[in-house]
């Protein structure tokens, strides 16, 4: 192991194989080594935006075994929301200081591409300053395929109307045998990294995500790191990597064994080391719990995501999201756990430090 460490010392890559034997080390020695690398980035610095998510329509045509959100048995409320409500929410989020509108939801085969894409027009329309990040690459590859067309042509559509940025949600984990007891159906590991690419070879960035502690393994998680690592090599496109913690109430995927707080926190960790080339690791409080990304802050994460205003998709699965957090107590606990607040736009630029 002293090999391992004496190559993360030197700022040298390490492999995938030293990336899994970290699991081993002792759980303050593994936060040691990624703080160090995380203060090297940023100091005490945590960042976060001001931000609100909208969740448009729970009504999908995939059935993935994770998802409490979809309009299933679990969850008999299907809604969709006009163009003119999103829109209004919109303007409500701007007016209380959101400078991001974070738009992702189900994959609605009823409302056709163009309700999707007014959303995002008439959004920039009404608040031209405001940047709008939307459609995970799953969300792409439905409308690819249910509309007849290419990743490219959708992407350009997106961008033609007023899409910002990416997020990246959809990746869960890339090992398809896992993918086909989660999620079967949905867009592949594969098709995800190459809608990213493309993405990214428009010169816009992405968010990446991996979401663990589910059915997977240790080494399906360094796998799905490894991939990343060798796209972000290639495109430089992906702002931030984001390790989304599972959620286990309301759905179909029986987990016996949930995860522990340490093994959560070497994930992290290890998502810092080994991703030397992806410059933010958040530990998304929404789905962490807002106390262990607190925490996650000393083991190499520097972001916590946002003040959300509301979230449905996590929250209908357990997590404490659904309304948000208020901007004073927000700041007030990265205060108190020692670091530096500082409010960010979506590719972050520092706005505000406090």
């Amino acid at each position: 192991m002293q090999d391992i460490i004496k190559k993360i010392e030197n700022r040298e890559r390490v492999t995938k194989e030293e990336a899994l034997r970290l699991y081993n080390l002792e759980l303050i020695e593994l936060g040691e080594l990624a703080s160090t690398i995380r203060e090297e980035k940023f100091g005490k610095k945590s960042y976060f935006n001001i931000n609100r998510h909208i969740n448009p329509t729970n009504i999908c045509k995939d059935t993935c075994k994770f998802c409490a959100y979809s309009a299933t048995r679990k969850n008999p409320n299907p809604y969709t929301m006009s163009v003119e409500e999103i829109v209004a929410i919109a303007k409500g989020a701007w007016e209380k200081g959101a400078k991001e509108v974070h738009i992702v939801s189900a994959h609605n085969p009823e409302v056709g591409l163009d309700w999707y894409l007014q959303s995002f027009s008439e959004v920039k329309k009404a608040l031209p300053e405001i940047h709008v990040k939307a459609l995970t690459a799953a969300e792409i590859h439905f409308l690819a395929t249910e509309y007849n067309k290419s990743y490219e042509e959708i992407i350009e559509l997106m961008i033609a109307h007023g899409v910002d940025s990416m997020p990246g949600g959809g990746a869960e984990i890339f090992a398809e045998d896992v993918r086909d007891k989660i999620c079967k159906g949905k867009v592949s590991s594969k098709q995800w990294l190459e809608i990213h690419k493309i993405w990214h070879s428009r010169g816009r960035k992405s968010n990446a995500t991996m979401l663990f502690g589910h059915i997977e393994s240790r080494e399906d998680r360094i796998d799905h790191m490894a991939r990343l690592r060798e796209l972000q090599d290639e495109t430089d496109g992906f702002n931030t990597f984001i390790p989304l913690v599972y959620q286990r109430e309301n759905n179909y995927l029986k987990v016996e064994n949930f995860l522990t707080a340490k093994e959560i926190l070497k994930t992290y960790a290890i998502a810092r080391i080994f991703l030397d080339n992806i410059p933010h690791i958040k530990a998304y409080w929404a789905t962490s719990t807002i106390n262990l990304a607190l925490l996650a802050q000393e083991f190499g994460c520097d972001d916590l995501d946002g003040t959300i205003q509301k979230e449905s998709i996590q929250s209908a699965a357990g997590a404490a999201s659904a309304n948000g957090m208020a901007l004073d107590e927000f700041v007030g606990l990265i205060q108190d756990s020692g670091f530096i607040p500082v409010e960010r736009d979506s590719l972050y630029n520092e706005l505000k430090v406090y």
